[in-house]
């Protein structure tokens, strides 16, 4: 299965396992840096589908993300999105990584955060566009964390 075919199917599929719940809507998907995207419209269940601390959503990702791989498809990557709740939720985290990076300058001391994977990621491209700040994550699994940090070769009046 081709790329084109990859998103096509992604979509129908997605479409095919919303219906199942009684959600008949139109999924919109593009693909992005090697990852189908796709975005699930607002409904009346949209706190059904994200679900608790976004459980739902990532199993609706690794539901399609099976059935790609299953079907030997190019890409098997997926992002589910329902009424923007990711974006949103990246937009919330990158506006509390300004205060955490500003923190970090001012002490010089860095900071440990307990992240979700999504999280981190979002704080790891936020950073990149601060000179001084360096991020990477240390541990294993769940006990995994996001370390934010001044580079050492940064003078303090540096901007």
């Amino acid at each position: 299965m081709d790329r084109d075919e990859s998103v096509r199917f992604a979509t129908k599929y997605l479409e095919d396992l919303l219906s199942f719940f009684g959600i008949n809507v139109a999924v919109d998907s593009t693909l992005d840096d090697e990852v189908i995207q796709l975005s699930v419209p607002s409904t009346s269940m949209n706190s059904l589908l994200i679900g608790r601390n976004a459980d739902n959503l990532r199993a609706l990702q690794f539901i399609v993300s099976q059935a790609l791989a299953a079907r030997s498809a190019e890409i098997t990557r997926v992002n589910v999105d329902v009424a923007d709740y990711k974006r949103q939720r990246a937009d919330r985290i990158a506006e509390k990584a300004e205060g955490w990076i500003r923190k970090v300058r001012e002490t010089g001391q860095p900071m440990r955060l307990d992240l979700s994977p999504a999280d981190r990621r979002v704080v790891h491209k936020l950073a990149e566009d601060y000179y001084g700040i360096s991020t990477h994550s240390e541990g294993e699994g769940r006990e995994r964390q996001l370390v934010i940090e001044k580079t050492a070769d940064v003078d303090d009046g540096a901007e």
